[in-house]
């Protein structure tokens, strides 16, 4: 069974990848009516990540609104055409995996 930092190490191993995928896509360009919430919910959780890579941790608060942020994502997802599924499904993984890595407590 591996050991809970090998367990980590992966997880941000897959935070990277996604992360780095994230950052050179292209914004969807269908008229989403939802795109200021879009947009919003795009730049909370980058700037979760961002925090998490910088730090190596999140705080209570950042988790709480990252859980936020997937359920709003989560809900606005079946509205979504199909080139910003792609993108917004990221994001969600992304968030996903940054609530994995977790606040350290």
């Amino acid at each position: 069974m591996p050991d809970q930092s090998s367990k980590v190490s992966s997880e941000y191993d897959v935070l990277s990848t996604l992360w780095q995928d994230h950052q050179s896509a292209n914004w969807p360009v269908a008229g989403d009516p939802h795109e200021g919430e879009l947009m919003t919910l795009d730049t909370v959780v980058a700037g979760c990540v961002t925090y998490y890579v910088e730090e190596r941790e999140l705080d209570i608060q950042r988790v709480g609104i990252l859980e936020d942020c997937l359920g709003d994502l989560e809900n606005l997802m079946p509205d979504l055409e199909p080139d910003a599924q792609a993108y917004f499904e990221r994001l969600q993984q992304l968030g996903t995996v940054l609530l994995k890595l977790g606040p350290k407590i």
